[in-house]
């Protein structure tokens, strides 16, 4: 059994966790990997409604009596969704556990506190994540460069930036991007996190509501195979590469500004991507550890076979370096 200041504070019998992901993070993915013993996270902003989210979080709860979390995206508009009425929903299900994500968290702090929820929020800089502990967070998730979607601008892959950030912060960090299997977890805990986010590797198992068609570009692309598209917007999201992103990246390179790129992005083709399996239909976020996913088990498989893949090398492997 791997014990971090995570899974002490958390509540949570594994140091996995799966991160919150648009039309992805639905209740059998989530109440899956809860049931496994890591921390499953419904996509608040992907349901269309307050009202959608109570349902949504009463599916899980009916598949799982583990801890649930929820993914709480505060997005840079001048429309906010109503999050007042979201925070609410989540409470009133009884959620322990909320991860947020975007814009400065500060303001929804008191109220998750409040009502007994702990906050993981996501970051992708040290900076960023001390702003977050100062502020109140109970824990930081710690984004590298190779993760998918939006990885910042500062390209600082988690080789350096875990331990960037664990050397500096008291509160639990788990890191992010780039892991997939007990090597990464084990890697993640040498460097000083007290656990692993995974987004892509949960997208391609048994109980991920995505297309097959999808599932199985996963396993069977490269690590090369994606982009990195709104680099001149200084809003860089790393997603798969496909007709539409190599499009967009040509045509920021060419000067072209977003309304002009704005149809070829929109998250209504994307969704399209997931619900359909046409993978040209729009963009879609995949991280760099695809080159490393080889299969689509369940999550209890994989979530079993990491946690003891991990133990072998601790006790194993990494103990036969040493010698008398």
């Amino acid at each position: 059994m791997l014990r971090t200041q995570f899974t002490e504070a958390f509540g949570v019998e594994h140091p996995i966790v799966q991160g919150g992901m648009q039309w992805v993070g639905r209740a059998e993915l989530a109440a899956a990997v809860s049931d496994a013993g890591g921390l499953g996270i419904i996509t608040a902003l992907t349901q269309p409604t307050p009202e959608a989210l109570f349902s949504e979080i009463r599916r899980a709860q009916d598949l799982t009596d583990k801890p649930l979390g929820v993914n709480l995206t505060i997005l840079p508009t001048i429309d906010p969704p109503p999050y007042d009425e979201y925070r609410r929903v989540i409470a009133e299900a009884g959620i322990t556990i909320v991860e947020t994500a975007g814009q400065n968290p500060e303001p929804h702090i008191p109220f998750f506190h409040d009502h007994g929820i702990k906050v993981l929020h996501k970051c992708t800089s040290v900076r960023h994540a001390l702003k977050a502990e100062k502020v109140g967070v109970d824990g930081v998730s710690i984004d590298g460069f190779e993760c998918a979607g939006h990885p910042g601008e500062d390209d600082i892959p988690g080789l350096v930036l875990i331990p960037a950030a664990t050397s500096r912060l008291t509160i639990p960090v788990i890191a992010s991007g780039g892991i997939s299997d007990e090597r990464g977890l084990v890697a993640a805990l040498a460097l000083g996190a007290d656990g692993v986010n995974m987004g892509t590797r949960f997208m391609s198992v048994q109980e991920s509501a995505i297309h097959a068609d999808v599932k199985q570009r996963i396993v069977d692309a490269s690590e090369r195979e994606t982009e990195l598209i709104f680099r001149p917007l200084r809003n860089t999201a790393r997603v798969a590469r496909n007709e539409v992103s190599t499009r967009v990246v040509e045509m920021l390179d060419e000067g072209a500004q977003f309304p002009d790129i704005q149809e070829l992005v929109a998250g209504a083709r994307g969704r399209k991507v997931y619900e359909d399996g046409d993978l040209d239909a729009g963009i879609w976020s995949v991280g760099m550890v695809q080159g490393l996913i080889e299969d689509v088990p369940t999550a209890k498989e994989l979530i079993e076979r990491m946690v003891a893949g991990a133990e072998e090398i601790i006790r194993g492997r990494l103990g036969g370096f040493i010698t008398a």
